[in-house]
């Protein structure tokens, strides 16, 4: 077995799957006011081909896949696709991110399939700025799902917050609050410049170390969190003494961890990205329908992870905006 390793020496066994371009919300940050022009039907990598690249990539090393979409759960039959990709030999962590509408239905089916864990993205725990941030009015049905994936025993579940200066981070501390009381792992991540001409927008980002010193002077000292032997993420991750939650700080601008970077990216119109930021996608739809054999979709594959770039450069005068937002690359 070749295994996936890039010019950097980074060795790659991530791989994070976006099986649709469609949503039950619009947030702000993730795609325009007027929507998007979504792909066709027939653009959409099928069940069967995203399951033909996890097996190649999982015979090369790759033991991590997480779900994503848009939102992965409006799409048919998403549970048995989750099974069939858990069941794949070599994949040791499958995880899905999701808005959290539809996790309460989908939450005890999803872990009899095999996820392991889930990310709830959730920018606001206030109804009206919920439907501002969200253009939806869906709030009580994600905090139910929160809860319905506790017990469904979806662990660590934890819950992603975007922080944007002026907008919610007065909700910074409530948000760090609950891991006091609760299990859960809440997750800070910087505003990322998606949908910005002009670069990284500094006055909308507060910094992962900015956010840290919030928490600090109104909650109480923060701990660092000694890792185990669980999947390792990018957050650098803390608690309260005593707590039964986590904190974890996620710097993709500030700080970011290119270095260590362990991730492709597959888009669910089958363009495979090896950094979030690049706008260099190779293509993967036409050999996997085209009757190509495993060796030549294997080949693409290792020649995509050969050419990752060493980092992003979006903190940087050189900055380039991303042809496609969020929403079409995958959260």
């Amino acid at each position: 077995m070749q295994p996936l390793v890039d010019a950097y020496e980074r060795k790659i066994d991530y791989l994070r799957i976006s099986v649709t371009d469609r949503c039950n919300l619009r947030c702000v940050y993730c795609m325009p006011p007027e929507g998007i022009d979504l792909a066709e039907s027939k653009n959409i990598l099928r069940y069967e081909e995203i399951l033909r690249l996890v097996k190649l990539a999982a015979s090369h090393g790759i033991k991590k896949v997480r779900v994503t979409g848009g939102e992965p759960l409006v799409r048919k039959g998403i549970v048995e696709f989750l099974h069939d990709v858990a069941s794949v030999p070599g994949i040791e962590d499958l995880s899905l991110t999701t808005n959290g509408v539809l996790l309460k239905e989908y939450a005890w089916e999803l872990k009899d399939a095999g996820l392991k864990r889930v990310n709830v993205s959730l920018d606001s725990m206030k109804r009206d700025r919920f439907l501002k941030m969200t253009r939806g009015d869906n709030l009580f049905e994600v905090l139910e799902g929160l809860e319905e994936a506790l017990k469904a025993g979806l662990l660590p579940v934890k819950i992603n917050m975007v922080v944007i200066k002026g907008f919610n981070d007065d909700e910074i501390v409530d948000f760090a609050l609950l891991s006091k009381t609760r299990p859960f792992h809440v997750r800070y991540i910087e505003y990322m410049p998606f949908n910005t001409q002009e670069g990284w927008q500094r006055d909308k980002c507060i910094t992962a170390r900015e956010i840290k010193e919030i928490i600090e002077k109104a909650a109480g000292p923060l701990e660092p969190v000694a890792e185990s032997g669980g999947v390792a993420g990018p957050a650098r991750r803390f608690h309260f003494k005593g707590a039964p939650g986590e904190i974890g700080l996620i710097s993709p601008v500030s700080e970011h961890f290119c270095g260590s970077c362990n991730r492709l990216r597959l888009t669910a119109d089958g363009k495979l990205r090896t950094c979030l930021f690049s706008d260099n996608e190779i293509d993967l739809r036409t050999p996997l329908r085209d009757g190509s054999s495993d060796e030549v979709v294997t080949d693409i594959l290792l020649n995509a992870v050969r050419e990752k770039p060493k980092g992003h450069t979006i903190n940087e005068n050189i900055f380039k905006k991303c042809s496609r937002t969020m929403s079409l690359i995958g959260g």
